[in-house]
């Protein structure tokens, strides 16, 4: 079985991007920056364990029982005026968008941001259909004008310098070169002020959706969120049916738990709870909304008794801010919606394992993802059993099991290790594997004489 072409490009992008010195430079000037102020946020916490623990077992508990909480959800959110849709996958969820714009005669949309609509690749099916889209997040504004992905859950536009981002707007808007972040923000501003007031659709995910009243909950620092959903005449919210939480008092754990290990803010500026379409003598809001409740590969991994517990994450990409691997290759090599420890974990399952079984093996398992988790799912635990499976199912190479089955034979044994020299084995690895230890590392050197051999000569032959 040969190695699959996206393991191939992962290592090739991996290569490429690890020893970028100007891209690690802006990737540890941000995330210095996130570190710094995820330290201060936490201090506002008597006991961020006890947070931890209460949220990560609320999560796994809905995990746990969600066909309940997604009928509630259901019945409440059509009780308040909103249309449900339930898509399997990405292409019925695109076909029931499509549908809803076809029947408002949808011209143009904006839409804040939204890992969700990412993984559907909405944008490009929008467009296809001659739908202009707006990406309204100015990280997310940024990466659309550069024909890019998300490079990051939360900041997408973190491998991105100010002097990137005003060449970046030079070269689409013909802006002056020199622009400030202020002055960058501006503009982003004004341009897309029309956009919002002239929109058909306005289009946003859901951070959680709240079981016992029916209600979407958006947080957000732009506000743009906010104009997405009260300016156009339609809107459509889409999730994954894992964002569930039971009641919105909830919110009090889990919105502040979210800020801090995403931002470092205690709360984020603007935080809004939609529980449908506006209602007779209310003013603002749109006229028709949809939820769009996506499984998409969830179901796969809810069959798990280990890994579903990843259905917990709040999305707020601590892991992979303290994960020495995603801080080395970044967000794109992964060329996944979800990049980092909870993407290696969650991806295989949302995307196909035999594909992305690779992802788990691209971990140092040092456990710091499992440390920084506001829910305290035990990520590297689970990419070790993602990894047990892979072997189980078959998803491997001839030559790695050609490579695991003569080293274990001769690891066990004392006599094989003994017969060659330490000259004879270094030449045998350096043929056998220095390719695979990769051209940048020196293979290290084994000694002339085994320990064994050593001990034998000093104790004159004793074992």
């Amino acid at each position: 079985m040969k190695s699959s072409i996206e393991n191939k490009s992962f290592l090739a992008a991996s290569e490429k991007i690890a020893f970028d010195n100007e891209h690690r430079e802006k990737i540890k000037f941000n995330m210095s920056r996130y570190s710094s102020s995820v330290e201060k946020g936490q201090r506002l916490y008597s006991n961020m364990d006890i947070a931890r623990d209460r949220a990560g077992f609320l999560k796994y508990k809905v995990i746990n029982e969600l066909d309940r909480f997604l009928i509630e959800f259901e019945d409440n959110f059509t009780a308040n005026g909103g249309k449900v849709i339930w898509a399997q996958n990405a292409d019925e969820a695109l076909i029931e968008i499509l549908k809803i714009a076809k029947e408002h005669n949808v011209q143009s949309a904006v839409k804040s941001k939204s890992m969700t609509t990412e993984e559907i690749n909405l944008n490009d099916s929008l467009s296809k259909n001659n739908i202009e889209i707006f990406e309204t997040d100015l990280g997310e504004f940024i990466v659309q004008q550069a024909n890019q992905k998300p490079y990051h859950i939360v900041t997408p536009a973190m491998h991105m310098s100010k002097e990137d981002v005003a060449k970046l707007y030079n070269e689409k808007f013909n802006t002056p070169e020199d622009m400030s972040p202020e002055e960058l923000t501006l503009y982003t501003r004004n341009l897309l002020r029309e956009r919002f007031t002239s929109a058909d659709l306005g289009i946003t995910g859901a951070n959680f959706l709240i079981s016992d009243t029916g209600s979407i909950a958006i947080t957000e620092n732009e506000g743009n969120g906010m104009l997405s959903m009260s300016f156009p005449k339609v809107h459509i919210a889409i999730a994954g049916i894992e964002k569930l939480i039971p009641k919105l008092e909830d919110l009090d754990l889990y919105w502040p738990l979210l800020a801090v290990n995403g931002t470092g803010q205690p709360m984020t500026v603007y935080n809004s709870i939609i529980s449908g379409p506006k209602r007779n003598g209310e003013t603002d809001g749109p006229e028709q909304m949809y939820i769009v409740l996506i499984d998409n590969g969830r179901s796969a991994l809810l069959k798990q008794e280990r890994q579903r517990q990843a259905l917990s994450c709040i999305r707020c990409g601590a892991c992979l801010n303290s994960c020495p691997v995603y801080k080395n290759i970044g967000g794109h090599a992964y060329k996944t919606t979800y990049s980092g420890p909870i993407g290696a974990v969650i991806t295989p399952y949302l995307s196909g394992e035999k594909k992305y079984k690779h992802l788990s093996f691209a971990s140092s398992l040092c456990g710091k993802c499992t440390t920084v988790c506001p829910v305290k799912i035990p990520l590297h635990e689970l990419l070790l059993v993602n990894r047990n499976d892979a072997v189980k199912k078959g998803f491997y190479t001839f030559f790695e099991k050609q490579t695991i089955n003569i080293s274990t034979q001769a690891l066990k044994s004392r006599r094989m290790l003994d017969l060659l020299s330490g000259k004879t084995k270094n030449k045998v690895l350096n043929m056998a594997v220095s390719k695979t230890w990769g051209p940048r590392r020196d293979m290290p050197e084994i000694a002339p004489k085994s320990f064994n051999q050593l001990w034998k000569e000093k104790n004159n032959g004793a074992q």
